[in-house]
């Protein structure tokens, strides 16, 4: 797919690996994951469309929407069975590719995954409503403020003036996925679908994150048939950002277990 712009990290050839990063970042945070993990994986990633160096994001009318875009973009990455590794939303579309093609994962880290679908909670739907109601407003600062102090590494007023514009930009790409992410619009959570997934799964999720994205892993972990849990201490959401070594190091024993 044209615009999209492509990373990778050199290693392995033998175990091709696969790194999806979250709304409103882009796949150059898995430079620091990838030297840790010291080229035991052919680590390949990109940035999401309207993300990082890729192009901006233009949906057409009878077009498929962002989250189904991104999912085919990291499909097209895949020519054999890899190590697939997302976060946050990155994570969620892992997980769609991991229902759709179990045969083509030979192992699942899920960091973070915000399928909400998975575990309804007033508060998240709250503040779904809020945001989308900013939007409404022509808010887009206000919007991004209220997803950043939530979900970013740091608070929304104490980035620099550019990032906060380029985050302005994106945060109509968090409503557009909403059908997906809240309301499951691709099926992943379908009778039946999670538990085709053969390969290790570890869920990794930072102690201080949301209570909805324990919720959501309480919800996914029983339904696999091969998953470990580990919960980072003092880690928020962004936590392949804060809190590199652990990270790397929980990637690696799902790379063991495969």
């Amino acid at each position: 797919m044209t615009g999209i712009y492509k990373r990778h990290w050199a290693g392995d050839r033998d175990r091709p690996a696969l790194a999806l990063h979250c709304m409103m970042g882009n796949g150059a945070y898995w430079g620091p994951i990838a030297g840790r993990l010291e080229g035991r994986i052919d680590l390949a990633g990109f940035d999401m469309p309207g993300h990082g160096r890729s192009d901006p994001w233009e949906p057409q009318p009878q077009g498929p929407d962002f989250h189904t875009s991104v999912t085919r973009i990291a499909a097209s990455f895949i020519d054999r069975p890899l190590d697939l590794i997302g976060h946050s939303l990155g994570a969620t579309v892992a997980l769609r590719i991991a229902v759709a093609a179990p045969e083509a994962v030979r192992s699942l880290t899920l960091i973070e995954p915000v399928l909400f679908a998975a575990a309804p909670d007033a508060e998240q739907i709250t503040r779904d409503q809020t945001m989308a109601e900013m939007i409404a407003q022509g808010r887009d600062d206000d919007a991004a403020r209220a997803f950043i102090d939530i979900w970013g590494a740091a608070p929304f007023d104490s980035l620099p003036p550019a990032t906060r514009r380029a985050m302005a930009d994106q945060i109509k790409l968090v409503v557009d996925t909403d059908e997906t992410l809240t309301r499951d619009r691709a099926g992943i959570l379908d009778e039946g679908r999670l538990e085709t997934i053969d390969a290790p799964v570890m869920i990794i999720l930072g102690q201080d994150s949301p209570l909805v994205i324990h919720r959501i892993a309480d919800a996914l972990a029983p339904r696999l048939a091969d998953v470990g849990r580990a919960i980072v201490p003092s880690a928020g959401h962004m936590l392949p950002l804060t809190h590199a070594d652990q990270t790397a190091g929980l990637i690696a024993l799902n790379l063991d277990r495969a």
